[in-house]
């Protein structure tokens, strides 16, 4: 009797924990005088079990934590944070005149190192930049004046994108575009100007072209176009005549006529 007390006195004080009840040893046991470490032996097993089930509890929370939206997006986003490297530039430029020769684009077409939004013009040191972010080379200098605004172009024109593929053309319509210059109907940009009445506006009768709009300057774009969003465009220019306009009006008809 004396030896079971004693055994119970210990047990509340195995690491702070709360003991379960210490298991009945044999009769022969406490004869033996081990029911003291019996319990001892349980005492250290409860605690390790509750040491392995807090390290499991502490695991499913950090899984579950990782597992959630705001997490895997922000891994995501640090995944992708990375700087250009020159190795990576060699290789998409090869990789998009791969696909430019594939798509026969023309000679000397520009090339676009394109990651993700980011985009590199690589040109010739034919070409000239203005402000406005509109790339020109003159294939071709023409002669006689500029067109005005109020005035007529007639001019022929291919339209390519990035890879070189051809997404429109006067040549192959059989006839060339008509238009009047300072109306913004000239393949009108996203902020109002357009990017292609700007490089056809100082050309001469003909001239031939090749303009490099950025997306800002840009064609409209969406499902009923041939224009992609965030694409540059690439049009070959020939501008074949300008022709003055005039007002004319017949009784309650009235419409402009230009020769």
């Amino acid at each position: 009797m004396e030896l079971a007390s004693s055994s119970r006195s210990i047990l509340p004080h195995c690491g702070g924990l709360a003991a379960a009840p210490c298991r009945t040893a044999s009769a022969r046991s406490r004869r033996k005088g081990t029911s003291v470490f019996v319990c001892a032996l349980d005492c250290d097993g409860e605690r390790k079990k509750n040491v392995a089930e807090g390290t499991v509890r502490r695991r499913a929370a950090l899984a579950l934590l990782l597992a959630s939206p705001a997490m895997s997006v922000a891994f995501s986003a640090l995944g992708k944070t990375k700087s250009r490297n020159p190795y990576d530039e060699r290789r998409l430029l090869e990789q998009n005149k791969k696909i430019q020769e594939a798509n026969r684009a023309p000679d000397d077409f520009p090339n676009f190192i394109r990651e993700g939004f980011e985009v590199k013009v690589v040109t010739s040191d034919n070409y000239i930049t203005r402000d406005s972010g509109l790339m020109y080379e003159d294939i071709k200098v023409g002669t006689g004046n500029s067109p005005k605004d109020g005035q007529q172009v007639i001019f022929h024109y291919v339209g390519y994108n990035e890879s070189g593929r051809r997404i429109d053309s006067t040549y192959i319509q059989g006839s060339p575009a008509k238009i009047r210059l300072g109306n913004k109907t000239l393949v009108p940009g996203k902020h109002g100007t357009a990017g292609f009445e700007e490089g056809i506006r100082d050309m001469k009768p003909g001239g031939k072209r090749r303009l490099i709009i950025p997306p800002e300057l840009g064609p409209p774009v969406g499902p009923s176009t041939f224009f992609s969003a965030k694409q540059f465009e690439v049009f070959d220019v020939e501008l074949l005549a300008v022709q003055d306009c005039q007002r004319r009006t017949i009784a309650f008809y009235s419409d402009v006529v230009c020769s």
